[in-house]
């Protein structure tokens, strides 16, 4: 089982700061901006190459959480990353969206991270 897996079925620690039935978000342990969570489905699923058109609500889901959860941390602006495969830097093999935000500058903001 993965880790994402683990922290889903709350058989590994994480700061979980939302969660419903498809989905969980966490803080990052690494993080790469002042505010970065990250934002999972539940089920297990590797990468976006590996979505088919059963799992089109699911992905979609996530977005809204995304948004649910910016507007809960009364953020004004963010970025979504999703890394697929491990030459675009995906590291753990469970999809994941990464909410990034609290930049105090543009030239920060505008760098891309993992």
């Amino acid at each position: 089982m993965c880790i994402f897996c683990d922290i889903a079925n709350k058989q590994a620690p994480a700061s979980i700061i939302y969660e419903d039935n498809l989905s969980l978000v966490f803080k990052n342990i690494r993080p790469s901006a002042p505010i970065h969570l990250l934002i999972i489905p539940k089920k297990h699923i590797d990468s976006i190459d590996h979505i088919d058109d059963k799992d089109e609500a699911l992905v979609g889901h996530l977005l809204c959480v995304a948004q649910k959860v910016a507007k809960q941390e009364k953020l004004s602006g963010y970025k979504l990353v999703v890394n697929v495969g491990r030459d675009g830097g995906q590291e753990i093999f469970h999809l994941h969206i990464h909410l990034l935000s609290g930049w105090n500058n543009a030239k920060d903001r505008d760098i891309i991270h993992n």
